[in-house]
């Protein structure tokens, strides 16, 4: 199998070679004006691009047929399979595709050869020099990818297996017996994370390949825009649902209690995701008001530049992560290059076409959508350079600022909270705001009654602060000044003082909460607006016409819901993120008996039940499991857990897996972490509040965007649309 791979690798890097070079014989015959000559050169380099596309089809094909079958012949396969069973068995076997380092760039390649045959195939349809300029662009692109996949060893997937793994007699032995994949991978939320987010990586190559083509071509006006939008939309979806999975699977796999640590590779997931956020408003405005066309180029480059960052970071070793693939040097001098050459072809190329692409990005007025757009921008890419540069921090030298510390997860929430909180500010009050300057009078008109009613739900939002977080702020924070307090108690409450003063600290809360309260109903308001003009108008009911204007201009509606989606999540974010009651401790065990303590964490308490040790249907995996009934202190019975700890035989890895109870205002999550020498369970309890709202909030933060992105879109210029009308 591993020669048919080796042979399909062969075949996709000679199709997409012969691709960019007819392509760019294709450009340089129409400048001479050989019209006929040019359309021939440029359909053929589009039909290697299909062929290119087949052949790692293929090669992928081979992978995933071997993890299936159980084929160890693949040296990659034996690394990365997976023995698990049941129903999930099948995905995690399939998982295996893009679990390790060769693979998972494979996969890449794959994918941004799928985005080029789509280029391809429409540009086959009618000849136009955009399109096949971008997918030369992108074609060098892959070319790079698949380089690497076929010319270095340690990128190589198709290595046929050898000693020591295979014994004379052609089977495996005790060590190739040990290897495959790591349990903590064996989760359906970290099967689907990482090709979601791979989706999203090489989706954003296309808007960078259009940005530079349109710098060929000479062309700036709004098709370029309007070819890459959909690209941006459906890549920016796909990173969001990356990295809202692989939040899901830190949250119940890693055992720590929380979705979200800063760790490097959540961060370079974040990067580019940021920065497609900023590049689709900027289309927004390109597409509108033909402003911000340099800088959509130059945002074009910087979302692709991005991605090869994070890419940089999880496969180069440059920095340390348990997310992290094995460094690399080859990755460390190919994904280093295109970052050099991403950002220095969209300079480059400006500088050339500095006249063409010019465009009137003037602000009038500080109050006006223009500025909105702007700060908008300037936030998401400030945050992207700052937090590029924290998380490589470890790498650099001790005399830049932070250089050779690993900073703490305290250290990004110091920045990240108030920028976020400015973020929503400003996303709540642009869709109220005319382009050019608001009048005073219609904005209040506009935002007096949704600020009324935000009044109201942040009066409630008070109510739990008072009753519930602050309450449970306070607590650490006097836990630790007691006598007895232990060095855990001190620690979190350190923790949370090294955050800022308490004023600072819950008054940052308290700003969040009214600012959630500001989004959430202005955004429901400018949609229940347009749902009750539009009812008028066709004499329909509000609801059939809210679906009616989401179908007839997807984009701005959808729009609206995924700023709906964001106060939602911001109200989850503070709750769960800063208010998270922790408690952990051993209990007494009598194994005997099958007896053990009590364990209370604020108004709950966990009464043991039952404990079971359990083989897996594998023969390798064993489970132990404790199992608890939840009640309040009131004598209320809440629920029933069964945290547990899977070790595999025979690798001796381990994995805790946690039980959560989700009530509505909070979940308590538990874990269960071994037993001691003297057989005591070791337990580690948290209470998460408005965890909820941030996973309710990102459902619907990606149905918004969904919207957006898949349904019909309505031709509109807002050079007169009033406040308020336009996103």
């Amino acid at each position: 199998m591993s020669t048919f791979g080796l042979i399909g690798l062969v075949v996709a890097f000679a199709g997409v070679v012969m691709s960019a070079l007819c392509l760019l014989v294709g450009q340089v015959l129409y400048v001479r004006g050989k019209k006929d000559a040019a359309e021939t050169a440029s359909w053929g380099g589009c039909a290697a691009a299909v062929l290119a596309a087949l052949a790692l089809t293929v090669c992928c094909g081979i992978l995933v047929y071997c993890f299936m079958t159980g084929d160890m012949s693949i040296q990659y396969v034996l690394m990365e399979h997976s023995d698990a069973d049941g129903p999930l068995g099948v995905l995690y076997r399939f998982a295996g595709l893009w679990a390790g380092r060769e693979g998972s760039l494979l996969f890449w390649a794959w994918l941004i050869s799928v985005f080029n045959a789509v280029v391809a195939v429409r540009a086959m349809k009618h000849l136009d020099r955009l399109d096949c300029m971008a997918l030369f662009v992108s074609d060098l692109v892959l070319s790079a990818f698949v380089a690497v996949c076929l010319f270095s060893e340690s990128n190589m997937p198709f290595t046929a297996t050898a000693a020591p793994y295979i014994d004379e007699n052609g089977r495996l032995t005790a060590m190739a017996q040990a290897l495959g994949m790591s349990p903590l991978l064996e989760h359906w939320a970290q099967a689907i994370h990482p090709p979601t987010l791979f989706i999203g990586y090489a989706g954003l190559t296309i808007p960078f390949a259009y940005a530079i083509a349109a710098l060929i071509v000479n062309d700036s006006s709004e098709k370029w825009v309007v070819r890459a939008g959909r690209y941006a939309m459906f890549s920016w979806l796909f990173l969001g649902i990356g990295i809202g999975l692989g939040a899901i699977w830190a949250y119940v796999v890693l055992g720590w209690g929380g979705y979200w640590a800063w760790d490097p590779v959540e961060n370079a997931s974040l990067l580019s995701w940021m920065v497609a956020l900023a590049l689709v408003h900027s289309f927004t405005v390109y597409r509108q008001r033909g402003a911000f066309k340099r800088w959509s180029v130059m945002c074009a480059c910087l979302a692709f530049a991005f991605v090869v960052v994070g890419t940089f970071i999880t496969r180069s070793g440059v920095v340390q992560s348990v997310h992290a693939f094995a460094g690399d040097p080859v990755s460390l001098v190919l994904f280093g290059a295109l970052i050099a050459v991403a950002v220095a072809v969209g300079v480059i190329g400006l500088a050339i076409r500095w006249k063409s692409f010019a465009s009137d990005d003037a602000i009038e007025s500080m109050a006006s959508k223009a500025a909105a757009y702007y700060f908008n921008n300037v936030i998401m890419i400030v945050f992207t350079f700052v937090l590029a540069y924290l998380t490589v921090a470890s790498a650099l030298p001790s005399f830049l600022p932070f250089g050779g510390q690993a900073l703490s997860a305290g250290t990004y929430d110091a920045i990240a909270r108030p920028l976020g909180i400015a973020y929503c500010l400003i996303i709540a009050v642009c869709p109220l705001l005319a382009w050019s300057k608001t009048d005073r009078a219609q904005f209040m008109r506009l935002a007096k009654v949704p600020a009324l009613c935000a009044a109201a739900l942040f009066v409630v939002l008070m109510i739990y602060f008072v009753t519930t977080l602050y309450p449970s702020y306070d607590a650490v924070i006097q836990a630790a000044a007691a006598s007895d307090a232990s060095q855990a108690a001190k620690a979190a409450a350190d923790d949370l003082l090294a955050q800022g003063p308490v004023w600072y600290y819950n008054g940052l809360a308290v700003v969040g909460f009214a600012v959630a309260s500001l989004l959430f109903f202005n955004t429901l308001f400018l949609i229940a607006r347009s749902a009750s003009k539009r009812a008028r108008a066709t004499g329909k009911n509000p609801v059939a016409a809210f679906f009616g204007m989401i179908g007839s201009n997807s984009a701005k509606y959808g729009g609206y819901i995924a700023h709906f989606a964001m106060s939602v999540i911001l109200i989850g974010l503070i709750g769960s993120s800063m208010y998270v009651t922790e408690k952990t401790g051993y209990i007494a065990f009598d194994e005997e008996a099958n007896t053990a303590e009590s364990f209370v964490i604020d108004d709950y308490e966990l009464r043991y039940t039952d404990s079971a040790v359990e083989v897996q249907p594998n023969g390798d995996d064993v489970l132990y499991r404790v199992e608890f009934d939840v009640y309040k202190t009131d004598g209320s019975y809440v629920g029933h857990v069964d945290p547990s700890v899977q070790l595999v035989s025979s690798t001796q890895q381990t994995k805790l897996n946690a039980s959560v109870i989700s009530l509505p205002t909070e979940d308590l999550f538990v874990v269960y972490r071994g037993v001691n020498e003297a057989g005591d369970l070791s337990m580690d309890v948290r209470v998460n509040p408005l965890v909820s709202f941030a996973w309710v909030g990102f459902a619907l933060l990606m149905l918004g965007t969904a919207i957006a992105t898949f349904g019909r879109r309505r031709a509109q210029r807002a050079d007169a649309a009033p406040a308020g009308d336009e996103k």
